[in-house]
């Protein structure tokens, strides 16, 4: 018995608590919130999944961080294939829930699933295993075309799938990862000039009209506010209403009501705007950050590049969805479906991020090759 908690006591003393706290203040907070936004349909059904999926993905965080990630990474064949199946599964039988356009979910019967957050973190896995295993030759052309179009696969299977936001996401990711598996800056200039220059095709050919719409509505905020203009119209006003300190908590005139659409959602910071003004968008924003720089500063501490490789992943994506989700409520980047971390309503990505979370936790428990304690 004494063993037991002789083991316990190293698992506590090993975990990063200041990541674990800052993640379970931030999706707290999300609950908190996600309940104002959704209490005027009168059930709260989506505060419960917020918060049982926040409890239960605690779990699992703790639970992965307790195996020795060099293990995951090295195991990544067994998670890949079921992120990409499940994902393939939703081109025969999507399900697209509310008034969302793209049928990324599958129904559960009981709840739904998108498939897409899950993929994130098997693609964390596998990428951090392929890039450890061609660092040294990664700037060589075959090793680098092989590691972008590993990259690239659950870009454009997400694409495929109707969701340019998580696709752009996992682009992000890659981009990343690759920066900090030492590609070659020659390499990313060439890619962004190549971007820039392939940038009119993309809007005029592949891109459709309400694509093009959207972006139209970012150099011109008032040119559709009856159509595509329509949710960030609404959050401007309800951010106006915020101003400062915000009209109270569960006071906010259109947060109440329901009225900004997907207020629990992806215009969560909408919300949390209007009811708790500037100030309560600052604490979102700091949560977030610091909980970016310290999953940073993790890599930074580990010795073993695919833990590392694992943190830029988890940070990428975070960092990814930070920036679209907030430039969205701000009327700076057009809508494309991109939740904010650990705050708007989703079990399933709130899960997923504490896999994520786990992954992170696990790679500072083992960021050395060993660790000896008296009682070893």
């Amino acid at each position: 018995m004494g063993r037991l908690f002789a083991r316990i006591a190293d698992f506590i003393r090993e975990t990063d608590k200041l990541l674990l706290i800052l993640c379970t203040f931030a999706a707290s907070y999300g609950c908190i919130a996600v309940f104002s936004a959704t209490r005027h349909d009168g059930t709260y059904r989506a505060t419960i999944v917020q918060a049982g999926l926040m409890l239960a993905g605690i779990v699992a965080a703790l639970i992965i961080s307790a195996f020795d990630y060099s293990t995951l990474i090295k195991r990544w064949y067994l998670s890949a294939p079921v992120g990409l199946i499940l994902v393939i599964l939703t081109f025969f039988i999507g399900f697209a829930p509310g008034e969302t356009d793209d049928k990324a979910w599958l129904n559960l019967g009981f709840t739904t699933f998108q498939p897409s957050e899950l993929l994130k973190i098997c693609f964390i896995l596998s990428y951090s295993a392929h890039l450890s295993a061609v660092k040294s030759k990664i700037n060589k052309p075959l090793h680098l075309f092989l590691a972008v179009a590993h990259g690239a696969f659950p870009v454009l299977l997400i694409h495929f799938q109707g969701d340019d936001g998580t696709a752009l996401v996992f682009a992000v990711m890659m981009v990343c990862m690759l920066w900090a598996a030492g590609v070659s800056w020659k390499y990313f200039l060439s890619a962004f000039v190549s971007l820039a220059a392939l940038a009119p095709v993309v809007y005029f050919l592949i891109m459709n009209d309400e694509q093009r719409a959207r972006i139209a509505n970012m150099f011109d905020i008032n040119a559709d506010i009856k159509g595509v203009g329509y949710q960030q119209y609404q959050g401007r006003i309800a951010l106006a209403n915020g101003g400062w300190t915000g009209q109270g908590y569960l006071n906010g005139d259109l947060t109440s009501k329901g009225i900004v659409p997907e207020g629990h959602n992806d215009f969560i910071f909408v919300s949390i705007g209007e009811e708790l003004g500037f100030l309560g968008c600052l604490v979102v924003v700091i949560l977030l950050a610091a909980i970016c720089l310290r999953t940073v500063h993790i890599a930074r501490v580990c010795r073993k590049d695919s833990g590392k490789f694992i943190c830029i992943g988890f940070f990428a994506m975070l960092l990814a969805q930070i920036i679209i989700n907030i430039g969205m409520c701000l009327s700076l980047l057009p809508v494309i479906g991109v939740t904010l971390p650990f705050f708007s309503a989703g079990g399933t990505s709130l899960l997923c991020l504490f896999l994520g979370v786990g992954l992170v936790l696990g790679v500072y428990k083992h960021r050395n090759s060993r660790t000896i304690y008296l009682h070893d």
